[in-house]
C-alpha cells in the first residue's frame, strides 16, 4: 500500500500496497490490514484510494516496483511478502513511511535500529518467535514418534533463508532428527524437490515459512498428498487447502496490526516514533481428513491444542 497525495487531514487518502507475491493468495492478508485500516478510520473506496503492486514471486522484480511508487510521490508505502519486499522499499527512499507486516526479525534484516524505537521511516508488524521450527519438528515427533528422516523446503532467495536454516538444523539435532534440506524459488524446482524427498525417503518434512512458497500452497499440498508424505506447514490456507497440519503466527493478526499503523501515520504520525508491533497471535490447525488418508491418527494431546480442526 502507498499512499499519494496529502495527509488524511486534509482529504481523502491514497495508499500503495507492495508485497513479492501475487494477488490471490495473499488476498486474506490484504483483508486482514484493510480491517486495521478501517480500526482507526479509513475504508478503501470511501476516504481511503489503494493501488497494488504485485511481483509474482519474482523478487527481481521488487526493486523497480518499490523505486516506481517513490517516483510517483506516494504518502506511505505499505508491505507484506515478507522481508525481502521491505527491504526493496527501503533500498528506494529513506523519507518516504514504510509499514511492514511479516514474521522476521526487522532488527537482524536492517530495516530498524531496535524495535523500540524504530527511527528513520520504517515500522510496522513483526514476530521473532525463533523457536518455531522445533516446534513444528515437535509436532511431526508427536504424529510420528519413529520418524529420524525429515525433509526441510527452503527457499534459497529468501533473505532469512540463512537464519531459518541454521534454527532447523539446531532443532532438528536437539530432538535427534536427520535433516535432508531440499531448495526451491520456482515452481520447476519444487517439483524437483519433492523427487529429491521421496529418494531420500523421507517420513515427512516441513516448509519454511516464506512469500514464495505460500504462494504455492496448492501445488505443495498437492504434491504433499500424491507423494503421502505427511507434512507440517506453516499456515492455516495449507491444511484449509487440503494439507495436513499448520502451526505458526497469525499473519492475519499480523497484517491488521499494519493496517493500523498504516492509518496512523496517514493522521500524521511519524514511524521513527512507533514501535515496532511484536504479534503473538500463534494458531494450529489441523486437518483430520488429510490425517485418515495418510493413515495417521491424531494424539488427543495434539487435538486438544488445536485452534481449529477440519472435519
Amino acid at each position: 500500500m502507498a499512499a499519494r497525495g496529502t495527509r488524511a487531514a486534509a482529504g481523502d487518502a491514497g495508499d500503495w500496497y507492495l508485497s513479492s507475491t501475487s494477488s490471490e493468495p495473499y488476498a486474506p492478508f490484504v483483508a486482514a490490514f484493510l480491517q486495521g485500516l478501517k480500526e482507526v478510520g479509513f475504508i478503501e473506496g470511501q476516504n481511503l484510494t489503494i493501488e497494488y503492486r504485485w511481483s509474482d514471486g519474482h523478487y527481481d522484480r521488487l526493486p523497480a516496483l518499490a523505486a516506481d511508487l517513490v517516483a510517483r510521490q506516494v504518502v506511505v508505502i505499505a508491505v507484506g511478502g515478507g522481508g525481502i519486499t521491505a527491504l526493496a522499499a527501503k533500498n528506494a527512499t529513506s523519507t518516504i513511511p514504510i509499514v511492514f507486516a511479516f514474521g522476521s526479525d526487522p532488527v537482524e534484516l536492517g530495516l530498524v535500529a531496535s524495535l523500540n524505537r524504530p527511527g528513520g521511516n520504517i515500522t510496522g508488524a513483526s514476530n521473532l518467535a525463533v523457536a518455531l521450527g522445533q516446534k513444528r519438528l515437535e509436532l511431526l515427533r508427536d504424529l510420528l514418534p519413529k520418524a529420524v528422516a525429515i525433509g526441510f523446503l527452503m527457499n534459497p532467495a529468501s533473505p532469512n533463508a540463512a537464519s531459518d536454516l541454521s534454527g532447523m538444523q539446531t532443532a532438528a539435532r536437539t530432538l535427534g532428527q536427520q535433516l535432508t534440506i531440499v531448495n526451491a524459488s520456482t515452481e520447476r524446482e519444487i517439483d524437483t524437490a519433492f523427487v529429491t524427498l521421496v529418494q531420500e525417503r523421507v517420513a515427512a518434512f516441513v516448509i519454511q515459512p516464506e512469500p514464495f512458497l505460500f504462494s504455492r500452497r496448492d501445488q505443495l499440498v498437492a504434491l504433499a498428498s500424491r507423494h503421502a508424505i505427511p507434512t507440517v506447514y506453516f499456515d492455516r490456507a495449507f491444511p484449509t487447502a487440503g494439507g495436513l497440519i499448520s502451526y505458526g503466527l497469525d499473519f492475519r493478526d499480523v497484517n491488521r496490526q499494519a493496517g493500523i499503523y498504516a492509518g496512523r501515520i496517514l493522521k500524521g504520525e511519524k514511524p521513527a516514533e512507533l514501535p515496532v508491533v511484536q504479534s503473538t497471535k500463534f494458531e494450529l490447525v489441523i486437518n483430520l481428513k488429510a490425517a485418515k488418508t495418510l493413515g495417521l491418527t491424531i494424539p488427543p494431546s495434539v487435538l486438544a491444542l488445536a485452534d481449529k480442526v477440519i472435519e
